[in-house]
Order: C-alpha cells, then structure tokens, then sequence
C-alpha cells in the first residue's frame, strides 16, 4: 500500500509542480551552472542508484557526507532550497522509479562505511531509502552513525500508513533540520 501512495505523490508532484521545477532548475544555472546534483548512494540492499536533487553547494565541492562539508560551499540560492527542503523534490524521480520511497532511511554514500555497517546489522537495507524519515524529523544526521541506523530500524520496525503520512506532514510543517553543515 505504501508503495502505491509512493507512485501516486511522487507523479503527483512530478505532474502539479514542473512549473516549480523548471523555475528551480533555471535560477540554479544562474547560481552555479549546474542546477542538477547527481550522486551515486547506496540503496535497498545495497544496490547503488543515483540520486537526483537540485545542487546547493558549488560545482567543485567534494562529494562528502553533509555534516562534513563546508558551509562555504553553500550558495545563497543553496541555502534557501536546503532551509526549505526544495533541493529535495527531483528526489519523486528515484521514488516514481521505484528506488526511493517517500519515507524511509535516508540514502547514504558508499563511502559511510560505518553507517553502512550499523545499517546492514539491523536490517535496514530491506527497505527503500526514503526521502524523508524518523531520523529526519527528530534532527539525527549521519554524523552519529550509531543513532542514525537505531532510529532508521525502529521507524522500519514502526512502519504503518500513519506514521507515512505522519511522517511526510511533519517534514512539510518543517519539522528536523536536515543534515546539519559545519559552521563558519
């Protein structure tokens, strides 16, 4: 069933907001040139896919988990999608293709060899990442490895159609903050 919500919204966003998108993806080659972000993640069963969002941070910035980054990468425009959470919306690509779902364990890199690890020991990888989840929500990012793949197993564990939507409200009412950067 849940799958089902996940085409449905996800088409739904692709269908209702390409005006959005297309806006998004021109101010974005005004900002860096490269308004598309792709990137290599690990997801259900540790299958790599790419993920699509649109770019914040320059074009020559290392591919690094977010806690790690510099926070001058960040471009203005970067900051505004990032605080609003509109980098993530060509994320409903990965969803509608079925990589992704809107809810789940947020899709790490290869390279996060102890969250991968953490994850792999509870069983997270039987689900599609998501764009959103638990984690998301309460503010854990990928910095406490440990954390992250507890509550990612406990949301898994907890799954039902109300905690998917609960979940999806909350993070559109702007609870969590996202993967926090380094400050200055």
């Amino acid at each position: 069933m849940i799958r089902f919500f996940d085409v449905v919204f996800s088409g739904l966003g692709l269908l209702l907001g390409w005006p959005l998108l297309a806006l998004i993806y021109l101010i974005g080659l005004f900002d860096t040139g490269s308004p598309l972000f792709l990137q290599k993640r690990v997801g259900r069963h540790q299958k790599p896919f790419v993920l699509v969002k649109f770019r914040t941070m320059r074009p020559d910035t290392a591919s690094v988990a977010t806690h790690l980054a510099d926070a001058s990468a960040v471009t203005k425009i970067g900051l505004f999608l990032r605080r609003t959470k509109l980098d993530e919306l060509p994320q409903f690509w990965n969803v509608l293709k079925g990589e992704m779902s809107l809810v789940g364990p947020r899709p790490s890199l290869f390279n996060q060899t102890d969250l991968i690890a953490e994850r792999a020991a509870r069983g997270v990888f039987d689900a599609r990442p998501g764009i959103t989840g638990l984690a998301q929500i309460q503010g854990i990012d990928m910095s406490t490895p440990q954390l992250l793949a507890e509550t990612d197993a406990l949301m898994l564990r907890e799954m039902s159609i109300v905690a998917y939507f609960k979940s999806i409200i909350k993070t559109v009412t702007g609870s969590g903050s996202g993967d926090r950067i380094k400050p200055l």
